[in-house]
């Protein structure tokens, strides 16, 4: 693996904020004689060693009267908040009707008793405030972004609660939702990376409810009507089954006057009962034959669930693998080295059982074979000898700079909050993940690196054409010219 600079491998968006915040504060402190080129130069060599401060977070929890688990930070610099529901209501909840649980969530802000969507719409925008919502595999969740004026806050509440407590589901607009529905599958027939993760999923879950895509199948969404609706919102949206996440210019007080209000809209009802585990699956490959020039490739086995004390171990030694961008073992080889591919990511994606480890990229067709075999010897050397001393210190001071990050607006906090308490996670989780990181030692990585991976489990799906192969060209020290954009089908 070629040296990387530690100063490239930063992304982008942090190199410039960190180098914003760490600037001297004025060039007139510099010392007399020192240019101002001089002076910049020495504050970015300095950059990957110094981390970012890290925004202090006094999280407050409590309960609901009716259940619902609430985590509130306080934050006085905005005149605004944030609030955010997170319920156990994704599409591992569907329950044999795949697409349920989407089109529930995407009809909350579709009607209320005396509003339509439109109305709903301005009923937010003549307040200032902001309505969102969304669905996942775990988890479903909604949105309110508004001022902490206390006349708008509580008319952004009521409307809000009535959206997300009581919606009516015009039939109407589930005819219009639907349609969107079934013409973005047609769109996705022409998309070779969507079918491959579609399969993918489906022979890495075989029968559990996260083998199944979100958004549903053109078969199933056509059967899902009102009544369907209502009764998944009954079951799925009450309080017992819902985290609620503050953040922002509120009193504790006024905090818990909003979760108690929102609470109380919600349907009355028990938590829906966990999940079982998935079961491991079968390795192997399938492909999917599709006209275009390059190859997917996909290769997936089953990860850990999100509390599992080896995350911040196995999260590190991901980042050297593959997780990290530039300079990553994956993307120095495959990429810099060969010119195999635009880009290629790794990643465990933590849920609320087993998610997966996932590898992904394309390459060009005729070279589709080498490559997956590439991939799959570079990591059974990685899982074999673990990260190197200076792997391992580079991808601390990696995470230490960008860590802070993923704090830095109320808008990032309410959503670390929602996980926190949708995984039952303590509430020193970031402080703990952060400390751990910087704990860890090559051993540790190699060690949970090797308990959760194997190089030869892999389940594996490719989208492309059936060609000729050819051999992959030999590795050069000297980086290959990259690509001038992403790859066209």
């Amino acid at each position: 693996m070629s040296e990387a600079n530690p100063i490239r491998r930063l992304p982008a968006a942090l190199f410039i904020i960190a180098s914003l915040l760490l600037a001297p504060p004025a060039l007139a402190e510099q010392p007399a004689g020192a240019s101002s080129a001089e002076s910049r130069i020495e504050s970015l060599q300095s950059l990957s060693d110094q981390p970012l401060d890290r925004r202090a977070l006094d999280i407050q929890s409590w309960t609901t009267e009716e259940g619902a688990k609430v985590l509130f930070v306080e934050a006085h610099q905005l005149p605004m908040f944030d609030l955010r529901l997170t319920f156990a209501a994704g599409s591992s909840q569907d329950a044999g009707e795949p697409g349920l649980a989407m089109l529930t969530n995407a009809m909350l802000n579709e009607g209320i008793a005396g509003k339509n969507v439109t109305e709903i719409a301005q009923g937010f925008e003549r307040l200032g405030a902001v309505f969102g919502n969304g669905s996942y595999r775990d988890m479903a969740v909604a949105s309110l972004r508004s001022l902490s004026d206390a006349d708008k806050r509580q008319q952004a509440v009521e409307l809000f609660s009535q959206v997300v407590g009581a919606p009516t589901f015009p039939q109407e607009s589930l005819e219009r939702i639907r349609n969107q529905v079934l013409a973005g599958f047609e769109f996705q027939k022409q998309n070779p990376g969507k079918l491959a993760s579609d399969a993918l999923f489906e022979s890495l879950y075989g029968d559990h409810p996260y083998a199944h895509p979100s958004e549903g199948t053109p078969e199933s969404i056509p059967k899902i009507d009102v009544n369907d609706l209502n009764a998944f919102h009954d079951r799925a949206y009450t309080a017992k089954n819902a985290v609620i996440a503050l953040v922002g210019d509120l009193t504790r007080d006024e905090a818990q006057a909003i979760a108690a209000q929102v609470s109380s809209a919600l349907p009355e009802g028990p938590a829906l009962p966990p999940l079982a585990s998935p079961q491991a699956p079968k390795p192997g490959l399938e492909h999917i034959e599709f006209p275009s020039s390059q190859t997917h490739l996909l290769l997936a086995q089953l990860g850990i669930e999100r509390g599992d004390p080896d995350y911040p171990a196995l999260y590190l030694g991901n980042q050297i693998l593959g997780g990290g961008g530039f300079g990553t073992r994956l993307m120095e080889e495959i990429r810099e080295k060969r010119g195999l591919t635009y880009g290629v990511y790794s990643g465990f994606s933590p849920m609320a059982e087993a998610g997966p480890f996932m590898i992904n990229l394309q390459t060009r067709a005729e070279l589709a074979d080498g490559t997956l075999a590439l991939v799959k010897r570079l990591v059974s050397e990685y899982l074999e000898k673990g990260p190197t001393e200076a792997e391992l210190e580079q991808a601390k001071r990696e995470v230490a700079g960008s860590f802070p990050l993923t704090t830095a607006s109320n808008a990032d906090i309410v959503g670390q909050l929602g996980s926190i308490g949708f995984y039952d996670l303590p509430l020193t989780y970031l402080e703990d993940f952060t400390q751990a990181i910087q704990a860890l030692s090559v051993e540790d990585v190699r060690r949970a690196m090797n308990e959760h991976l194997d190089a030869d489990d892999f389940v594996i799906v490719t989208a492309g054409p059936t060609v000729e192969q050819k051999p992959l060209p030999p590795p050069t020290d000297q980086p290959v010219q990259a690509p001038s954009a992403v790859p066209e089908h």
